[in-house]
């Protein structure tokens, strides 16, 4: 089902049609009551004890084999009492999980309404959840492989308020977490449907979608293959050193680190796909586990383009963001938060496209973003630094600066590994000014801005002090301004308006700001 633009008033259907509704707080959303049949408590697929329970008897196995191993290979003493011990080892902690992982199942119960997920579970501490759909910043459709194999998956809302604030719906079958899903995206969009009518899938819009080829030639040119190499390379030395075993089984750490550091990258890019739709950017990936994200519009809190230095010949780019709710760790860090691991530019136009539409400028995003890349000083209207940050950052110094948008925040740096962040300005949680013993003998100062947790943390260095107070104070009214006119969280509500543009000043409108 079409739906309008994010930002764009909801146009009104024909009379024939089911006509879209403002949510009334309160009750029960008919879509998600058609998807549940009882819009009471609900439980998960009774498989769930089986798959959540299978990495814990693989653990307890491992651990009692590793202790035992060297008993097992004694000639002088009975091996098969010490098997009867460890198979009755096994047997009891099975037994024991098994037990635990039912009853774990059925103390967790879900309920969803027209404002919220909530959950319960725990068995000896009660744990009580609730997701508020205004806050949903992203859906997860998550398939892993014994998953896929009994046709479930696991349902993953992500909710604005840090880490731990989302809702794991772990496991239900494929079709039932396809539906719950459509309907929890309409609600929390602020559209319902007549009553007794199901919430349909959006149609969606392909966008980008990485080769197998390409993936595997970004692994080729990156400091990972470099790791991987010399971690190889160290091991083999190590054996021929001394001629031992001992020698490879010390570097043996080393080299699975690397090879698997290398085999996640490959895992978590196969098959990447972006597509828009109006319930927000969906992004498919994965090889062992499927997984199918959604961002709802406006969700993107920061944004950084990068590229190494292996990837300028093909000209190749990469996108990361940051989105309220993912937990802090290594998904954050990487994978988890990328929307195109590798692509080309007229790729990466195609998703500023969907991410950030419109930076407040007469140019194209794309070419504002190149500017930023590959321009050094002022290049693409960007503001450098002063010629004293030269003493703290030789390398880098004229790659540094900031540029300030009607729509966004931009920084620069890098000289490998170049990057620009964007930050939207309603998205600008807070700013701080630093200044270093050194920065304050050089007249210098850094002005960062602060997202939510992720792999973007926007951070100008080595301004003027003068420039950066005062950047500090600029800023903080641009965010304040477009905070306060920035769309609703439900944003396909009736009446909804585009938000304004904000009216704070922009830098070729200073009057009063020192030359760097």
């Amino acid at each position: 089902m079409e739906g309008p633009a994010a930002g764009e008033p909801a146009a009104e259907p024909p009379a024939a049609e089911p006509a879209l509704e403002r949510v009334d707080p309160g009750s029960v959303d008919p879509a998600t009551r058609q998807v549940l049949a009882d819009p009471g408590w609900q439980r998960l697929h009774p498989v769930t004890p089986l798959l959540r329970g299978w990495k814990t008897l693989a653990v307890i196995f491992a651990v009692l084999v590793h202790q035992n191993f060297e008993h097992l290979l004694e000639p002088e003493r009975p091996s098969w009492q010490l098997l009867a011990a460890v198979g009755g080892g096994i047997v009891l902690l099975t037994l024991l999980s098994v037990v635990w992982g039912v009853l774990a199942w059925r103390r967790t119960r879900y309920r969803i309404d027209a404002e919220a997920v909530h959950m319960e579970s725990g068995v000896l501490f009660r744990q009580q959840r609730r997701a508020q759909l205004d806050r949903l910043q992203a859906v997860d459709v998550v398939r892993p492989l014994l998953g896929r194999l009994a046709g479930l998956a696991e349902l993953r809302l992500e909710v604005a308020g840090g880490a731990g604030g989302g809702v794991r719906l772990a496991y239900l079958k494929e079709e039932e977490a396809q539906r719950v899903r459509n309907a929890l995206l309409a609600a929390a969009a602020g559209v319902r449907y007549a009553e007794g009518e199901e919430a349909p899938e959006a149609p969606e819009r392909p966008v980008v979608e990485v080769p197998v080829q390409r993936l595997l030639l970004s692994m080729l040119f990156s400091g990972l293959t470099v790791w991987v190499l010399v971690a190889v390379a160290g091991a083999v030395a190590a054996v021929f050193a001394d001629g031992g075993v001992i020698s490879l089984a010390a570097a043996a750490p080393l080299v699975l680190g690397a090879l698997g550091a290398a085999w996640q990258r490959f895992t978590h890019g196969f098959g990447f796909s972006v597509a828009e739709s109006p319930d927000g950017l969906r992004v498919r990936r994965g090889l062992l586990e499927l997984r199918s994200q959604t961002v709802p519009p406006g969700r993107v809190q920061a944004l950084r383009i990068s590229q190494p230095l292996l990837w300028r010949r093909p000209d190749w780019w990469r996108v990361h963001v940051n989105v309220a709710g993912y937990a802090v760790g290594v998904e954050a860090q990487g994978e988890e938060r990328l929307v195109l691991p590798v692509g080309t530019r007229e790729e990466l136009a195609r998703v500023l496209a969907v991410v950030l539409p419109d930076l407040g400028t007469d140019e194209a995003p794309i070419d504002v973003v190149s500017a930023g890349l590959t321009g050094r000083d002022r290049d693409g209207g960007f503001t450098p630094v002063p010629p004293a940050a030269r003493w703290l950052d030789p390398l880098a110094r004229r790659r540094l600066g900031f540029r300030v948008t009607e729509r966004a925040f931009l920084s620069r740096g890098g000289v490998l590994r170049r990057y620009l962040d964007v930050v939207p300005h309603e998205r600008t949680q807070s700013l701080a000014l630093q200044q270093g013993p050194w920065q304050r003998r050089l007249g210098l100062a850094s002005v960062s801005l602060h997202s939510t947790p992720g792999p973007v943390a926007p951070q100008v260095r080595h301004l003027a002090a003068e420039v950066a107070a005062e950047l500090l104070q600029e800023q903080s009214v641009r965010a304040r301004t477009a905070r306060a006119a920035a769309g609703p969280e439900r944003w396909m509500e009736r009446g909804t308006v585009p938000p304004a543009r904000a009216a704070a000043p922009v830098p070729g409108e200073r009057t009063a700001a020192p030359e760097a």
